[in-house]
């Protein structure tokens, strides 16, 4: 499906951006395979035989985006595809909020970071004067409203209109510019519930009572940087497993 192609994905060393990297590649695809710390990239690029390449980047420095998008090219030749999926989160009350801390975290890294990718990557694309596909990690969270990720669920929201607005400006050097809202997935990032005590809650608010794995978000990312979603553009898709269309039932099983 992605044979010849050569991708870029951020974040790859989480459990969505591992299982992206392992799809894409078994697709047929080179893979940048791009995140904070260096001795965790060099440790995923080794244990592949070449098709993937770690480099260290900060998504939050526009130069660093710069520099890893050249780095496909001088690898492997081209560049077909980014992936921004590199996202944080953290769970506090608004009332609890620190104004002059607590925004700027989250926000740089799943706002100005995912700006920073498309704008790169964009450019990128114009100057080698091909088409090509942006994919932009979501959420369900920036469609609703939740407690205690506030800040998470604006740069969300945020990312969905980004991938709207980049979609229409880019449709014209050929390429397309989507989006993937991933529901309750079984990742470290959402460990944080363990602690909260609200694991076996948040399980039971998906349709078929269970996470969904990193492995199934990772095939819809695939079939959205593949020629046959050519006609899926400018949108959000929801792999949230129903949980944006129901309410957690009142009586349970």
């Amino acid at each position: 499906m992605l044979n010849n192609k050569v991708a870029i994905v951020t974040g790859s060393c989480g459990g969505i951006g591992r299982a992206i990297v392992k799809t894409l590649v078994a697709e047929g695809a080179k893979v940048i395979a791009a995140d904070l710390n260096q001795q965790q990239v060099e440790a995923l690029q080794s244990s592949y035989n070449g098709e993937v390449k770690g480099v260290a980047v900060d998504v939050t420095n526009y130069a660093d985006q710069e520099r890893m998008i050249q780095s496909a090219i001088d690898e492997f030749g081209t560049v077909d595809i980014v992936i921004n999926n590199a996202g944080i989160g953290s769970a506090k009350p608004l009332i609890d909020h620190d104004p002059e801390t607590d925004f700027d975290a989250v926000t740089n890294v799943n706002q100005r970071g995912v700006y920073y990718g498309i704008v790169a990557a964009g450019k990128t694309f114009k100057r080698l004067n091909k088409g090509g596909v942006i994919i932009n990690t979501a959420s369900v969270y920036g469609q609703m409203a939740s407690e205690m990720t506030f800040i998470y669920n604006v740069s969300k929201a945020a990312v969905d209109m980004m991938t709207k607005c980049a979609a229409l400006e880019f449709a014209p050097l050929g390429v397309r510019v989507v989006a993937v809202a991933p529901g309750r997935v079984d990742t470290p990032l959402l460990r944080k519930y363990e602690e909260l005590g609200l694991w076996e809650h948040i399980r039971k608010e998906q349709m078929r009572n269970d996470f969904t794995q990193p492995e199934e978000i990772a095939s819809v990312f695939a079939f959205l940087a593949s020629d046959q979603a050519n006609c899926i553009n400018g949108t959000t898709i929801a792999a949230d497993d129903g949980f944006l269309s129901f309410k957690y039932p009142l009586l349970s099983n």
